[in-house]
């Protein structure tokens, strides 16, 4: 599963259905430092466990079906909805992208 997306690499997306949560890698916009895209290396980086993540993430929505982002820095968690375009306007209500003035 892949969302054309492109986010900060504190921030990851996430999607749960029937018990499994799958990590969707978008694309980082900024990332001077080379990092990899993987979330093994997120999750050490912003030290937070695994087992942690998924707990924190189910928290959010009683792990509803859908998609979700983790904002691992600030150890924030968000419920988008069931579809790509929630995503997309869930980053917009954390202030970051915007609507595209040619599909106006």
């Amino acid at each position: 599963m892949n969302i054309d997306i492109c986010i900060p690499s504190h921030l990851r997306i996430f999607y749960h259905n029937q018990g499994r949560w799958q990590h969707i890698k978008g694309e980082s916009f900024y990332n001077p430092l080379g990092e990899p895209p993987d979330l093994e290396f997120a999750t050490r980086k912003y030290d937070i466990s695994r087992e942690k993540l998924v707990i924190e993430l189910f928290r959010v929505n009683g792990g509803k079906p859908g998609y979700y982002i983790s904002d691992l820095k600030q150890k924030r968690f968000y419920y988008c909805g069931d579809n790509s375009d929630s995503v997309h306007a869930q980053l917009r209500s954390l202030g970051i992208g915007r609507d595209d003035p040619m599909e106006n």
